[in-house]
């Protein structure tokens, strides 16, 4: 009897693998409410942000209110599969829409800094790209480099950059938007995202925030240096020479916004070099 239990329960495992592939909508948060373009999965639901990242907000008594922040949508946080963030998704409906017309046949030289998994997966998939990671304490990545000083890079020989909430963790941001100019060639195009927060009159920095206790409170993560506004980031980038582009729900569209789980206070921020 032992022996006939255990087989019918082999049988029934097996019948439940093999239905579960035939039918992937089984998994509990695959549907047809969004899709991630990261992964190309559709959804029932995006991920709200850890509750470990909100208890140290709560803890430090941070300064503002989340709805503050641009770009974060701590509520469809991230894809339950391959767990790309708000930001990640929004880079890669632009990157979609970008190339869908580029001459696939020329290799274009792509460097992608401080590298998110499931990103840099959806950005590998692309045979015209000539893909590397850049990181400066990151192990794996192509290329070990500080932002600040880029050498290994020559003067215009990058077509494209992605350059995804870096800077606000680097003292001299000046001096890396000097050389994420310095090695873009003309031409070329940069995703730039930093936090920003929306009712900002000007950059918060300030030296004397240094625990990591008031990082926190001031500028939402305990290793940020600064939190920008709008209007003192885009002006750090153009004095580096960058001409900046906005895009937001306008551009992208409301709907596909909401399909992919992106907020509709989201900004995509876009440099280039003339």
């Amino acid at each position: 009897m032992y022996k006939k239990n255990v087989l019918k329960l082999k049988k029934a495992v097996h019948s439940f693998r093999k239905e579960i592939f035939a039918n992937p909508y089984l998994l509990p948060y695959m549907g047809n409410k969004y899709k991630c373009p990261v992964c190309n999965t559709g959804l029932s639901y995006f991920n709200p942000i850890e509750k470990e990242y909100l208890a140290l907000l709560d803890k430090y008594e941070y300064n503002y209110s989340l709805f503050h922040n641009e770009t974060f949508n701590f509520l469809d946080y991230h894809c339950p599969k391959c767990y790309a963030n708000d930001r990640d998704r929004l880079y890669a409906v632009y990157f979609l829409k970008k190339t869908q017309n580029t001459d696939k046949s020329k290799k274009v030289n792509c460097i992608d800094f401080a590298p998110s998994p499931g990103l840099s997966c959806f950005l590998r998939s692309f045979q015209f790209l000539n893909y590397r990671t850049a990181d400066l304490y990151l192990a794996g990545v192509d290329d070990q480099v500080d932002i600040r000083d880029m050498s290994i890079y020559k003067n215009d020989s990058i077509d494209i950059f992605i350059c995804s909430h870096v800077l606000e963790h680097v003292d001299e941001d000046r001096k890396a938007m000097q050389e994420l100019y310095r090695i873009l060639r003309p031409g070329g195009w940069g995703i730039t995202m930093v936090p920003i927060l929306t009712h900002s009159a000007h950059i918060i920095e300030d030296a004397a925030i240094v625990s990591e206790a008031d990082k926190w409170k001031y500028y939402g993560q305990g290793d940020h240096v600064r939190f920008y506004n709008r209007e003192g980031f885009i002006a750090r980038l153009q004095d580096a020479g960058f001409r900046v582009k906005l895009h937001g729900a306008d551009y992208f569209g409301a709907n596909l916004f909401e399909q992919h789980g992106i907020h509709p206070r989201s900004v995509l921020y876009i440099v280039e070099k003339l």
